[in-house]
């Protein structure tokens, strides 16, 4: 069974997945700094996981601040907080785990009060995120039909979530425990190439059959009726349902519209940020334009080439057939119901 983070009471346990396929190598970070960084240089990566890692970081860092007055704690607290929250911009789940560890600190009454609150906080999220793709993942396996072939993008498994099940991968986990015979094509996901190196390794280890193609070969598989649905993940969900995931998602959905394929995304509602408006208000992270110029080291363009690295594009709501989550499937109008899904949870 995959375990990509496991909290240790005094350190988190993650699977470094720079390092997939070729070794499964497991990080001990002792450190709030040591899960910036893990978190900045994708070791952990996947919305649902950044937001669990940055829980379990956050109490981590806290867990060794060695004052005992209360308000030079907060102050040391916050700026750990502040470290986070520069990690990854476009994952909400990040911000929203920030917002949940200063909750869980605030009217504390001392120090130890607000250690031992931050840890519960963390494992608390984790534990919720585990229910969530849980119910996610049933809830969406609703729409894979037996025999289905699925076109993904990028990864979504357990590596992304940190849990159980994934999103769009935990979608076709749970449908194919289920009997359901499904066929995956896995896009490789250029320049990082997650779908290659991690989305075809949990496939494997799930054996789900699936064929590999370079992100440019979508359109030829779709156009040839190759396709029935598209499923992929979300970083940020914007109240209208405009959807930031991996660059390159917004091809994909475009082609699917022209072919009439259906396209999804899954999601947990953690994902969805009701204070952003629409696509047009979500910070795209912009990565070193290396990742683009090389590949595993090796360089792919001529010495003093220029490359563009946005690790995001965003998807209008025009393109989704549905949203999946953990609370239902959501469809058009998509603004007035991701309100109504919030108002049921509240």
């Amino acid at each position: 069974m995959i375990q990509p983070l496991e909290w240790l009471g005094d350190r988190l346990k993650v699977l470094d997945q720079t390092r997939l396929p070729q070794a499964e190598a497991y990080l001990e970070l002792r450190s709030h700094a040591e899960v910036v960084a893990a978190l900045k240089r994708l070791s952990i990566r996947g919305a649902p996981a950044i937001g669990i890692a940055t829980a379990y970081g956050i109490a981590l860092g806290a867990l060794f601040l060695k004052t005992d007055n209360r308000d030079e704690f907060l102050k040391s607290f916050n700026g750990i907080c502040a470290d986070f929250a520069y990690a990854r911009p476009t994952a909400v789940n990040l911000f929203h785990a920030i917002d949940r560890m200063k909750q869980a600190a605030a009217n504390k009454p001392d120090v130890a009060a607000i250690k031992s609150a931050l840890v519960e906080a963390a494992t608390a999220l984790e534990r919720q995120e585990e229910a969530a793709m849980s119910a996610l993942s049933r809830n969406g396996a609703e729409l894979l039909e037996d025999g289905f072939t699925v076109l993904t993008h990028c990864n979504t498994g357990q590596l992304a979530t940190g849990v159980s099940y994934g999103t769009a991968l935990g979608v076709m986990k749970y449908a194919s425990e289920k009997g359901k015979k499904l066929q995956v094509y896995a896009d490789e996901t250029r320049p990082l190439l997650q779908g290659s190196r991690l989305t075809a390794w949990e496939l494997q280890q799930l054996k789900i059959p699936f064929t590999l193609i370079t992100d440019n070969m979508a359109g030829h598989f779709i156009s040839r009726h190759s396709i029935d649905c598209v499923l992929v993940g979300a970083d940020r969900i914007a109240a209208n349902g405009d959807t930031a995931n991996k660059i390159g998602t917004y091809t994909l959905a475009v082609l699917a519209r022209d072919n009439n394929i259906p396209f999804y995304v899954a999601a947990p509602v953690s994902t969805i940020d009701p204070a952003i408006a629409s696509g047009d208000l979500i910070p795209i992270e912009q990565r070193d334009p290396s990742e683009v110029l090389a590949l595993n080291g090796s360089p792919v363009a001529p010495a003093g080439a220029r490359a563009a690295n946005p690790a995001f594009d965003v998807t209008p709501h025009r393109y989704l057939n549905a949203i999946i989550t953990e609370r239902g499937i959501i469809k058009a109008p998509f603004q007035r119901n991701i309100h109504s899904i919030f108002e049921e949870g509240r």
